[in-house]
């Protein structure tokens, strides 16, 4: 069970936590965080102290001049970032007591983070179904759309947790890549299996060939025509862009990928072209019914050749 926040959630995010050293060189907590976060206009941090807008683990106010070792930890909200609106719609599908499952957009995030916080998935739900508890259970890449599912309940997140760190959810994405020149349908449906690695400081996983694989992939070919491929995926593993990974090195990279399998300069959201990959099923018996349970994605991918 994580430390309660004093405060509540504001706007659909939660406050922000901050460890504080109870000894060192700063003669209050005040000058810590000015240290601590210089890239701040120091005096617009005192003033956010002098509005009682810094508490403690009890919700009291501190003041600039509260001394170093008087708390160690303290809360407050992040200031919001000026953000760009994204344009597309979450999309409720299944709502109970324990659940809720959606359809989440391409550009999105599924939680706030960087230059995205009220545009991201779980805050547009929060404050759209009124449920500040509401956390997400699995993540999907900002890219990604599809299915993703929430908790509503801490009594039962756990429950639900555990299903996908077993790996007891069968979870089918789809894909469409470009047509490779020499392509060779007779090869599917296969299995592709290596070994992942993130690295702290890369937006890219490398793959160590040398190593035993960490992560798998059945790959299936729905339908093909001169110029795309569109293919179903059930992920074994769950690696960080596992999917975008395995499909760059059969030579099927996914279409208007900017990271596989060449890192494109950081550029604009093109909302014209998406990454053409959709979380399309989740499955699993769930831990408080015993019944299974599935959901599927009413999106599609815009750029697939039509079935035969």
């Amino acid at each position: 069970m994580g430390m309660p926040s004093p405060l509540p959630v504001r706007d659909g995010v939660g406050a922000t936590r901050l460890h504080v050293p109870m000894t060192g060189a700063w003669p209050t907590i005040a000058a810590y965080m000015i240290e601590r976060f210089f890239h701040l206009d120091p005096e617009r941090l005192l003033t956010r102290f002098d509005r009682g807008e810094i508490v403690a683990r009890d919700g009291s106010a501190l003041s600039r001049d509260t001394p170093l070792g008087a708390e160690e930890f303290v809360w407050y909200y992040r200031e919001p970032p000026a953000e760009k609106a994204i344009p597309f719609e979450v999309e409720v599908l299944h709502q109970d007591r324990d659940l809720v499952v959606v359809d989440k957009p391409h550009f999105l995030p599924t939680t706030p983070g960087g230059k995205f916080v009220q545009n991201s998935a779980l805050v547009r739900l929060r404050n759209l179904l009124g449920i500040p508890e509401l956390t997400p259970i699995h993540r999907l890449d900002r890219a990604t759309a599809g299915l993703l599912m929430f908790s509503t309940r801490p009594q039962t997140r756990g429950a639900y947790q555990l299903l996908f760190e077993n790996r007891q959810v069968r979870k089918v994405y789809e894909a469409v890549s470009a047509r490779p020149a020499h392509w060779d349908a007779s090869a599917f449906p296969l299995v592709y299996r290596n070994h992942i690695v993130k690295n702290r400081g890369e937006v890219c996983v490398q793959v160590d060939a040398d190593r035993e694989p960490n992560s798998e992939t059945l790959i299936e070919v729905l339908s093909a025509d001169d110029r795309t491929v569109h293919t179903l995926l059930r992920p074994h593993s769950g690696k960080m862009h596992q999917l975008r990974v395995h499909l760059a090195a059969l030579g099927l990279g996914i279409l208007n990928d900017g990271f596989y399998p060449v890192l494109l300069p950081e550029a604009p959201d093109d909302f014209d072209r998406p990454l053409q990959l959709l979380a399309r099923e989740l499955r699993f018996v769930d831990p408080l019914s015993d019944q299974e349970r599935v959901f599927t994605t009413r999106r599609r991918l815009a750029l697939a050749p039509p079935a035969p």
